[in-house]
C-alpha cells in the first residue's frame, strides 16, 4: 500500500525545472523515510580477521577500476604517430634498420661493379702486355715523355709520398756531387747549396752542403729541363754543370769557381772521385744497371764517399711481383721503366758495401745508401 506513495514521491523529487538558460535538474527533496526495515548494523570487526578477505573481489575498489576522462583527439592521434613509428623501428633485420640495409646493399654492388671492372681491364692489359716484344733498353722512350713526365709522375709520387723520401735522401748530399739520371730535375729543390764544415752523428769533424753539382743523363731533352728549372730555383749558384752523358760510362767533371767573365765550360775542374752521388729511379731504365753502378762506385771517394739510391722494383709479395711482370713490357714501353727488377739483387752484384737499406710500400720502393768496399780499398792502398 505504500509502494505506490513512494514512487509518486520521488518522482516529484526528481522532476526537472526549466529555466531560461535550460533545464536544470533539481536536486531531489529530503523525504521522510516510510516504514522501511532498517539494514542491521555492521558487525563488529575482528582484529585478528583481514577484512579484505571477506569482501567479494567484483565489490572491491581499486584505483585501476576507476573510469580514465576521455582522449581528445589530439591525444589520440598523437598515439597513433608514436605506435606507428614503434612499428617502423621494429622492422629491422638482427638489429640494422632497412635504411642501413639499403646503403650496405649499395656499397657492396658498387664495390663488386668497380673491382670487376679493375680485373676485366687488368686483363686485357696483361694480354695486350704479353704480345708486346719490348727491348732491354728503353730509355729512348723519356726523348718524347720529357715535356709531360712532370705531369704524369706526379700525382703518384704525392699519393706515396716519394717527395719527403727524396728529400730526406738528397739533404745527404755533401761535397762535390754528382747526380746520374737526373731527368726533369725533379730533386733540384732539396739540395743544401753551399759547404760549409760542420760535426757529424759520431762527433767528428765533417763537411755539409754540397760545393759543386754535376747533373747528367741520358736524354737531352731532360737535361734541358732540368738546366732550365735549375737556373730558376738557384739563380745565385754558378758550380753546377749538366750533360747529356750515360751514367754508365760518366766521368768525373766538377765546376770550378767562377770568377767574373769567366766561361763556365772553360773552367771545369777535373778530379778522380766524387764525394757523393745521386741516383733516383734510374735503376729501372738502365740496359745494364749492375754495370753502371760497380762504374759509379769506382769514381767515389773511397773512404767517406757515398753513393745515395732511391728506386723502384720487386716487393715482398709474390702476388705484386706476378702483377709487375705481367704488365712490365707494356709498362717498359709507354713510360721507359722495367718496374720489376729486383734492386736488392742488382746492388749485391755490383759489389758496393751496403751502409743502410730501407723499404716502402709493400716493398717495392728502396733505399740504400753505398760505399765502396773497404775491403777492396784497403788492397787498392797497399798495393800503391
Amino acid at each position: 500500500m505504500n509502494a505506490p506513495r513512494i514512487g509518486g514521491a520521488s518522482l516529484r523529487a526528481t522532476r526537472p525545472t526549466i529555466s531560461s538558460r535550460g533545464i536544470k535538474r533539481k536536486a531531489p527533496r529530503p523525504t521522510q523515510p516510510m516504514s522501511v526495515h532498517p539494514l542491521p548494523p555492521n558487525p563488529p570487526v575482528n582484529p585478528r580477521i583481514n577484512p579484505s578477505a571477506n569482501t567479494h573481489p567484483s565489490t572491491k575498489s581499486t584505483p585501476s577500476q576507476k573510469r580514465a576522462p576521455p582522449k581528445s583527439e589530439l591525444e589520440r592521434f598523437q598515439e597513433r604517430i608514436r605506435a606507428e613509428r614503434d612499428a617502423r623501428h621494429k622492422q629491422t633485420y638482427h638489429g640494422i634498420s632497412p635504411r642501413v640495409l639499403t646503403f650496405l646493399g649499395i656499397t657492396a654492388l658498387t664495390i663488386s661493379t668497380y673491382t670487376g671492372y679493375l680485373y676485366a681491364s687488368y686483363t686485357r692489359e696483361v694480354s695486350k702486355a704479353q704480345s708486346l716484344s719490348i727491348p732491354t733498353d728503353v730509355s729512348d722512350r723519356y726523348n718524347t715523355t720529357a715535356p709531360t713526365f712532370d705531369a704524369e709522375v706526379e700525382l703518384s709520387e704525392k699519393a706515396m709520398r716519394l717527395g719527403a723520401k727524396r728529400a730526406d735522401l738528397v739533404r745527404l748530399a755533401r761535397g762535390d756531387v754528382l747526380e746520374v739520371s737526373c731527368g726533369t730535375g725533379r730533386n733540384l729543390e732539396y739540395y743544401e747549396l753551399g759547404e760549409r764544415r760542420g760535426v757529424d752523428a759520431e762527433g767528428r769533424a765533417t763537411v755539409r752542403g754540397c760545393r759543386t753539382l754535376a747533373f747528367v743523363d741520358l736524354s737531352p731533352q731532360m737535361v734541358a729541363i732540368a738546366e732550365e728549372k735549375f737556373r730558376r730555383l738557384r739563380p745565385g749558384f754558378q758550380r753546377v754543370v749538366f750533360r747529356a752523358q750515360d751514367a754508365a760510362s760518366v766521368s768525373v767533371v766538377k765546376a770550378a769557381v767562377l770568377g767574373p767573365g769567366q766561361d763556365a765550360d772553360a773552367e771545369v775542374g777535373k778530379d778522380r772521385y766524387y764525394d757523393t752521388i745521386v741516383q733516383t729511379m734510374g735503376l729501372c731504365s738502365m740496359p745494364d744497371p749492375v754495370a753502371t753502378l760497380t762504374h759509379l762506385g769506382s769514381i767515389t771517394e773511397p773512404t767517406r764517399g757515398r753513393i745515395l739510391l732511391l728506386e723502384h722494383g720487386r716487393s715482398y709479395y709474390d702476388w705484386v711481383n706476378r702483377i709487375l711482370d705481367n704488365l712490365a713490357p707494356a709498362h717498359a714501353d709507354r713510360h721507359g721503366c722495367w718496374w720489376n727488377r729486383d734492386i736488392g739483387a742488382i746492388v749485391r752484384e755490383s759489389g758496393l758495401e751496403i751502409v743502410e737499406e730501407k723499404r716502402w710500400h709493400f716493398g717495392t720502393t728502396w733505399r740504400y745508401v753505398l760505399r765502396p768496399r773497404q775491403d777492396r780499398v784497403e788492397k787498392a792502398g797497399e798495393g800503391v
